[in-house]
């Protein structure tokens, strides 16, 4: 990957407002071209989950997620942010909905891209059947998006991570730029000690949850592209460079994509823990990986860190 670009950016608090605690509008606020933001289905439309009453659990107005579309560093783009605060980002069927129909409305467009600001621990409880629909729909109109020629980047840094249906959507993006509180997986820290024990995986050790599923880690592993530290502006600039570097999708990205991860199997298949990959790929002091600052493990990874093939 090219040395990382640097773009103006707008007016404002982009440069200290940190991704990781804003809000979803605050993301989208901040991470386009002042005043260029059109929200499609606003607040005006008051269109909710249908399911929460029954359940007596709390509604928000956008169901947890912005789509619309702006403009970023003059470019068009479709943009869509989901809320983390509310009930984690998860998935429903109007929150799933909303993020299908934009992309299906990039596939007919085909020339303007895509940014999903991802932040969600996976599907709804409460909307099971209804959300994995929605998570099915997603997946395929990223596919058929990408596959009409239209960039999806996606953007990880919030606070519910990338988990769930989360991570696989992620995984079907054409990109991803993730920070150090980025996490990405499909199954999260408490689902797996659940099911397989706490001898398995202990969700309390904080260590082993981000070096396990971490943005240091996703980057490493070549299944994120960019690492990026949690300002605004960071984000902006990776996801500006990502849409300058992105190529074309198809088959034979696919094929490639298959034997990189074959590789990656061959290669760490016999790891117990990140340090034992790490250590693997070459680094010296593996052990201290997570201690970096941004910018000293920004050189690293661009030092020895994998690169995907188009596809996760």
């Amino acid at each position: 990957m090219t040395a990382p670009l640097r773009h103006v950016a707008p007016a404002g608090r982009i440069g200290t407002t940190s991704f990781n605690e804003a809000s979803a509008r605050t993301r989208v606020e901040l991470l386009l071209d002042p005043c260029s933001f059109v929200e499609f289905i606003g607040p005006e439309k008051r269109e909710i989950s249908p399911h929460l009453r029954i359940f007596d659990l709390p509604e928000q107005f956008d169901d947890g997620i912005v789509v619309g579309h702006g403009r970023l560093d003059g470019s068009p783009v479709f943009i869509a942010a989901q809320e983390g605060r509310f009930m984690g980002g998860a998935f429903g069927e109007v929150h799933g909905a909303k993020l299908t129909g934009l992309l299906r409305a990039a596939r007919q467009i085909r020339s303007t891209p895509v940014l999903i600001l991802f932040d969600t621990g996976g599907v709804r409880l409460q909307e099971a059947n209804a959300g994995e629909l929605a998570i099915a729909e997603i997946m395929r109109a990223v596919m058929e998006a990408r596959t009409a020629g239209v960039k999806v980047i996606g953007l990880i840094g919030g606070r519910a991570g990338c988990y769930g249906g989360g991570g696989l959507i992620a995984g079907c993006c054409s990109a991803l730029a993730v920070s150090e509180p980025g996490r990405i997986a499909v199954s999260g820290p408490e689902v797996i000690e659940t099911n397989r024990g706490v001898e398995e995986f202990d969700s309390r050790d904080r260590a082993l949850v981000w070096r396990t599923m971490g943005g240091k880690h996703r980057r490493l592993l070549g299944a994120a592209d960019v690492f990026t530290d949690d300002a605004m502006q960071d984000f902006r600039e990776a996801a500006l460079d990502l849409l300058g570097l992105v190529g074309s999708f198809g088959l034979d990205q696919l094929k490639a994509e298959q034997m990189r991860l074959g590789d990656r199997l061959r290669r760490f298949g016999a790891c117990e823990d990140a340090i034992d990959i790490w250590t693997a790929e070459g680094i010296a002091h593996a052990e201290t990986v997570p201690e970096l600052s941004a910018d000293q493990f920004i050189a690293l990874a661009n030092r020895i860190g994998r690169t995907s093939r188009d596809a996760r």
